[in-house]
């Protein structure tokens, strides 16, 4: 589908980010320049420091750009109270997100002092329940439940509900899936999915794991050392693709099957040609 007449949500011109100065400087962002799109399920893909955190925390309002043009709709994002009514975020650690002395019920239900205006406390603990069943928990199974008592994956499942119950317009997925074991993963995408289609959201997934965003994206960026070294479709980055970082990540992937999910990628023709050796 052509972007041609859908909303830009986050407009990025040639910024960066750079922390310190003098021989302490670090640019952590360098002259990126994209466009993420109304409805879009976006994966921004790196190795650890490449800045796709950096990144996504400038989207959150918690980095303002060093220099370069950014802006939400259409405006630089100016007021960060106003803008988490609209942006919200599921980091890695979910347990960091929650206090260890306070149910996860009572946690979930006051993130309805977020909003402004401020729905009702019995129109908030609604949300919350739609929230809990969109991720397969009923809401008794955790109602005196703190969060220690729960596992990694149950726990990330916390934080997808809440994202739920405020119904934010954008959701930033920072290596949702990277504490869990791996049979978590794909249920805890599942999950990201199926809210992105009910609250109609654009979803940012940031994730080292090439294949994942194969999963769940229509449109992928690529990090290195601070820059985006390549964007497109899934099959535009991983099909034909010359790209060095781009062909790392790809020879990253086990290689069980990998081919049969790319099936015009480098890795492909390579298996191929093996077979036809």
């Amino acid at each position: 589908m052509s972007n041609e007449n859908k909303t830009v949500v986050f407009h990025a011109d040639n910024i960066s980010k750079s922390f310190n100065a003098g021989k302490h400087l670090k640019v952590a962002v360098k002259n990126a320049s994209f466009d993420i799109y109304d409805g879009d399920f976006v994966s921004i893909v790196g190795s650890s420091g490449c800045g796709k955190s950096v990144l996504a925390k400038m989207m959150l309002g918690l980095y303002p750009p060093t220099s370069g043009e950014f802006t939400y709709y259409g405006k630089p994002i100016a007021n960060t109270k106003k803008h988490w009514n609209e942006v919200q975020s599921i980091f890695q650690d979910p347990f960091s997100c929650f206090n260890q002395f306070f149910s996860i019920r009572t946690q979930l239900e006051d993130a309805r002092f977020i909003l402004n205006p401020r729905p009702s406390k019995a129109e908030f603990a609604e949300r919350v329940d739609a929230g809990l069943r969109a991720v397969n928990m009923e809401p008794d199974e955790i109602r005196e439940k703190y969060p220690f008592e729960l596992s990694g994956g149950q726990m990330q499942r916390m934080l997808i509900a809440r994202a739920f119950a405020l119904r934010p317009k954008v959701l930033i997925a920072d290596e949702p899936t990277s504490m869990v074991d791996a049979h978590v993963r794909a249920g805890i995408l599942d999950y990201l999915m199926k809210i992105k289609k009910e609250l109609n959201m654009t979803v940012v997934f940031i994730t080292h794991d090439i294949s994942l965003a194969n999963y769940v994206s229509n449109r992928i960026f690529i990090m290195h050392d601070g820059q985006i070294v390549n964007q497109g479709t899934p099959d535009e980055v991983l099909g034909n693709t010359t790209e060095p970082t781009t062909l790392k990540l790809l020879d990253d992937i086990p290689d069980v099957n990998k081919q049969e999910w790319i099936p015009n990628s480098h890795l492909a023709r390579k298996a191929k040609n093996a077979e036809n050796a």
